[in-house]
């Protein structure tokens, strides 16, 4: 997978992150607020790990 990828999933989980985040919070749904803070992060890792590809690529 190239890094383009990696960071376009991370976005994209950083996204959907933030929104379960937003409707665990105004339902009070804990286990939703967690599980969007989980995906956020995991979009935060993905993201890095484009910027990491596309560095190692770049002489």
């Amino acid at each position: 997978m190239s890094g383009t990828k990696d960071k376009a999933k991370g976005l994209a989980n950083e996204a959907v992150g933030n929104i379960k985040q937003g409707v665990g919070k105004v339902t009070g749904n804990d286990k939703m607020r967690a599980e969007g803070k989980a995906q956020e992060l995991k979009g935060e890792a993905q993201q890095v790990k484009g910027d990491v590809k596309d560095a190692v690529k770049k002489p």
